[in-house]
């Protein structure tokens, strides 16, 4: 392993050897790495087949010519790795999060919102038919009284009404409220679509381009670093290296590092500085804030599918409800008492007029829920898609911690691609630790 990273730090190799070598260690890159720029714009990105395929295998190609030729920019590419570590890192992990969450926990909300209006189109439905045929019994009854009604004027001697039926108007025609209910329904589900096509799109092209502008920006923290630690001595260095033992070993000066410094850290310690704890505690800070977020849209989906779940199981339970129309009808007019001397004196007689009763009873019930209708069931929250955010956010914790050390190992990287550079780096701070002793 010490040989092959030799080979690939060099700037030049040394034979046909080392250039077979360092070839084919570029070309594993390159092969791995296409896959997985391949997998990370189709599945997280959504880009079509076909383009992320001439997308991989052109980067592929274009980063196996860069990291063979190109010496700086191998020491930029490897220096991308552990600089995932840091913020822009996080930015690429926090952003597959919420497409992780846009693509699998929206749609599950979406989904048992319709269910909820599915079931409530059904209760209105329903109880429309219900009612409607409830007029039904209202026919009958009144049908059946003013039969009652045109048997007791029959048997009158008095007077005779024209008609002692009632006129009852049925509503048979049902169709005009169903369409109604249906274009109602059908208007809910094309908002509901759109307002999910436009947060999926939205989420999409937001994903997309802070996926572009972090990678853009890995690459150019990863340039801006080089160039620093190859233009400036005073950049990034404050590490007891081994070189920097070595120095003072030889010119006798082992007592600058013999006592506890605040200023000097080993690279290979677990020692932070308390500049790099207070900057860990702002990321993980930010990074809670973020995770405050991606709760309460998980919250929405448990809640979403419990009002769904509970609502289709109480429907489920709406006991019929019966409805009765009782109907007494008693009439027993009497005849006042001066209409016995003008009956007499007209010869006709003076008697009560026939009695006539009518009772009766007419049941319907009334139905809320009908097994016939068509609800989709309530959809439960998918705990691979919790498991998956929620190892993703640990991750974005530890990389919180991980930062300091993630620079530490670009500052050993740079190193080792430059390493004449970093004998000069060594000489500076040796001078700047004499100096501040003497």
């Amino acid at each position: 392993m010490a040989d092959l990273w030799c080979v690939y730090s060099k700037p030049v190799p040394a034979d046909g050897r080392e250039l077979w070598t360092l070839f084919l260690q570029c070309s594993c890159i390159t092969a791995v790495i296409g896959g997985l720029f391949y997998n990370w714009m189709f599945a997280s990105l959504e880009y079509s087949w076909h383009l992320s395929v001439a997308m991989s295998i052109s980067f592929s190609l274009l980063l196996l010519l860069t990291l063979f030729l190109v010496h700086p920019a191998r020491c930029v590419f490897t220096m991308i790795m552990p600089t995932l570590g840091t913020k822009q890192g996080r930015k690429l992990l926090l952003s597959t999060c919420i497409m992780i969450a846009v693509v699998n926990i929206t749609p599950n909300i979406i989904s048992n919102i319709k269910t909820i209006l599915q079931l409530i189109k059904c209760i209105c439905k329903n109880s429309s038919d219900s009612l409607l045929n409830s007029t039904a019994l209202l026919e009958t009854a009144s049908r059946e009284f003013g039969d009652a009604i045109q048997e007791a004027v029959h048997s009158s001697t008095i007077y005779r009404p024209m008609n002692g039926r009632f006129q009852f108007s049925l509503l048979q025609n049902t169709s005009l409220i169903y369409q109604q209910m249906d274009l109602a329904g059908e208007k809910i589900s094309r908002d509901f679509l759109s307002v999910e096509i436009l947060v999926k799109d939205f989420v999409r092209v937001g994903n997309r381009l802070v996926a572009g502008f972090s990678m853009l920006y890995l690459c150019f923290e990863s340039a801006w670093y080089l160039k620093n630690y190859l233009t400036n001595l005073r950049f990034d260095n404050f590490y007891i290296t081994k070189n920097l033992e070595r120095l003072t070993v030889d010119r006798k000066a082992a007592h600058l590092l013999a006592g506890p410094s605040k200023n000097l850290l080993r690279p290979t310690g677990l020692r932070l500085s308390r500049e790099e704890v207070m900057l860990c505690l702002v990321q993980a800070m930010l990074l809670t804030v973020a995770l405050m977020l991606m709760l309460v849209v998980v919250a929405m989906d448990h809640f979403a599918f419990s009002v769904a779940d509970t609502a289709v199981t109480k429907a489920a339970q709406f006991s019929v409800v019966p409805v009765t129309l009782h109907i007494k009808y008693k009439v027993s007019p009497g005849v006042p008492w001066v209409l016995p001397f003008l009956f007499e004196g007209l010869g006709l007689p003076s008697e009560e007029l026939p009695l006539q009763d009518f009772e009766k009873s007419y049941h319907h019930h009334l139905i809320f829920s009908s097994a016939h209708c068509r609800i989709s069931p309530p959809v439960p929250p998918n705990p691979s898609v919790l498991l998956v955010v929620g190892l993703l956010f640990c991750i974005l914790y530890c990389t919180v911690f991980l930062e300091t050390y993630a620079r530490r190992l670009c500052r050993k990287i740079a190193a080792s691609f430059f390493q004449s550079w970093e004998e000069k780096r060594v000489l500076y701070l040796y001078r700047k630790l004499s100096k501040r002793q003497k």
